[in-house]
C-alpha cells in the first residue's frame, strides 16, 4: 500500500478544519509524508530527518529579516521536509512574501493556515493515519502475526527494535491504548496461559487500569498502565510492582507462570517501556530455566518479578549459555568442598545455605521455610562451615555465597534444559 502524501494529510479533518491554503509547492502533493512534527524553534530544521511536514505558528519568522526567512526555506528544502504549514493570524499577521518566493522557487509546499486548529490534534491524526497506513502495508512481511498492530508494537518494544516516541505513541493509540505521563507501566510476560483472559481479569482486580496486551505462540505479552489514583487505591505504599502480582496470583490458573517487570513512568520516554517489556520477558525466561531458590506454593500459578530475580538476571546478562563456564567456575571456587560433600551424602546443604542467607541468617525463618527443627538447622549450618571453613554471618562473605549459590541453581537449570527436563520461552 502506498504512503500516506500530503494530499492525504490535507484531507484530514482536523487539517481541513484549520482552513489550509496551498501558496507553494502545489507539484508536490504527492510526495510521501513520514511523519508530522511542531516546532515554534526557528532551527527546526536541524531536528529534521527528511519526509516530515512542519507545523509552526510562524513565531520564529516574526522579527526575522528577509534573508533569514529565505535562508529558513532553503533550510527546510535541503533536510528534505515534505512541506511547511505556517499559522498565519495570531503571531504572524500575514505569510511573509519572501517566503512565498523562496518556496515557490524551491518548490516546497507552503500552506497557510487560516483557522486556529491546536497542532496536537492535526499531529495526532496525522500521525495515526500513516502509522496505520505503513502497518496495513508492512506489517505481514515484518511480524509473523500478520495485522495485529498491538502485537507487532509489543514485539518491536520487547526485542528493543529502534522506533521513536511519537510513533509508539501513535501505534498505542490505534489500539485504545492512552497511558497519561504520570501513569506507571509494568511489562507482564506471561507463558502457560491458554487466552488473554488472564490479563483482563488481572486488570479488572486492579481496576482503573489501561492494558495493552497481545497473545503469541505460547505466551503473552502486556504492558499495564496504573494512573495515579489506582496506584493509592491498590497499596497504600505505591508498590505498583507488587500490586501487579498480587492480581496475577489471584487471577492466574495453575500452570501459568507470570514474570513482571519493574515500575517505570509512561512519559519517560519509549525506552522505558521496551525496559520493563525486555526485564519482564528475561525474567519469565529464567523462571521457567532456572529453578526456585526457595520452595514455593504448591496447585497454583508461579508469580514472580524482575527484581526477585535480580541477581538472576545480572548473572546471566548476555545470555546463559554465553556465561554457563564463567558461572560454574564462581561455583566452584565458592562451594566446591560443600557439592562434593552433597554429592558422596545425599543432604539439603546448599539449599539450607540460600535460603538462610536470602532470609537475613535468621534461623527462625529458615527453619519455617525449611520445615525443620531448630536443632536441626544448627546442625546443617555447622556442617556446611566446618566444609566451607567459613563464618555463614560474615557479612564480607554474604555477596560473594549468594552470587555463587545462585550460579549453582543457573547451572543446574542450563543441564537441566540440555537433558529436556526444563522449557524455555521461545
Amino acid at each position: 500500500m502506498p504512503a500516506l502524501t500530503l494530499r492525504d494529510i490535507l484531507a484530514l479533518d482536523p487539517v481541513r478544519g484549520s482552513e489550509p491554503e496551498l501558496l507553494a509547492g502545489e507539484g508536490a502533493l504527492d510526495r510521501p509524508v513520514r511523519w508530522v512534527h511542531s516546532s515554534e524553534v526557528y532551527e527546526g530544521a536541524n531536528f529534521l530527518d527528511g519526509g516530515e511536514l512542519l507545523l509552526t505558528n510562524g513565531f520564529g519568522l516574526t522579527d526575522a529579516d528577509e534573508d533569514t526567512r529565505r535562508r529558513y526555506v532553503r533550510e527546510l528544502t535541503a533536510r528534505g521536509a515534505a512541506g511547511l504549514a505556517v499559522e498565519v493570524g495570531r503571531s504572524l499577521v500575514r505569510m511573509p512574501e519572501e517566503v512565498v518566493d523562496e518556496a515557490r522557487r524551491l518548490g516546497l509546499p507552503l500552506l497557510a493556515l487560516h483557522r486556529v486548529v491546536p497542532f496536537v490534534r492535526i499531529t495526532e491524526a496525522a500521525n495515526r493515519a500513516i502509522v496505520a497506513r505503513g502497518l496495513s502495508g508492512r506489517a505481514a512481511s515484518v511480524r509473523p502475526w500478520g495485522g495485529d498492530h498491538t502485537a507487532a508494537l509489543l514485539a518491536d518494544l520487547a526485542d528493543g527494535q529502534a522506533l521513536n516516541q511519537p510513533e509508539v505513541e501513535a501505534r498505542a493509540a490505534l489500539a485504545g491504548f492512552h497511558p497519561g505521563p504520570g501513569a506507571r507501566l509494568v511489562g507482564v510476560s506471561a507463558h502457560g496461559a491458554r487466552e488473554l483472559g488472564v490479563v483482563d481479569r488481572a486488570a479488572r482486580s486492579l481496576g482503573g487500569v489501561a492494558v495493552l496486551r497481545a497473545a503469541f505462540p505460547g505466551d503473552v505479552l502486556a504492558l499495564v498502565a496504573m494512573p495515579d489514583d489506582a496506584v493509592r487505591a491498590v497499596t497504600a505504599r505505591r508498590d505498583v510492582v507488587r500490586a501487579v502480582q498480587e492480581a496475577f496470583r489471584t487471577v492466574a490458573e495453575a500452570g501459568v507462570t507470570v514474570a513482571v517487570g519493574h515500575a517505570v513512568l509512561a512519559g519517560g520516554g519509549w525506552l522505558r517501556w521496551s525496559e520493563t517489556l525486555r526485564a519482564a520477558r528475561t525474567t519469565l525466561e529464567l523462571a521457567l530455566t532456572v529453578p526456585s531458590a526457595e520452595p514455593g506454593p504448591t496447585g497454583g500459578p508461579v508469580v514472580t518479578s524482575s527484581r526477585a530475580l535480580t541477581l538472576e538476571r545480572e548473572l546471566t546478562r548476555g545470555g546463559v549459555d554465553a556465561n554457563r563456564d564463567r558461572l560454574a567456575r564462581l561455583v566452584q571456587h565458592t562451594l566446591g568442598p560443600l557439592l562434593a560433600w552433597e554429592a558422596a551424602h545425599p543432604s539439603d546443604l546448599v539449599r539450607t545455605l540460600e535460603i538462610h542467607l536470602r532470609h537475613g541468617c535468621s534461623p527462625t525463618r529458615t527453619a519455617a521455610l525449611l520445615h525443620i527443627g531448630r536443632q536441626s538447622l544448627y546442625q546443617r549450618l555447622e556442617r556446611i562451615e566446618s566444609l566451607l571453613g567459613l563464618e555463614i554471618d560474615d557479612p564480607d562473605l554474604l555477596g560473594e555465597l549468594l552470587a555463587a549459590l545462585c550460579a549453582h541453581r543457573i547451572v543446574r537449570g542450563v543441564q537441566a534444559t540440555a537433558d529436556g527436563g526444563l522449557r524455555t520461552v521461545a
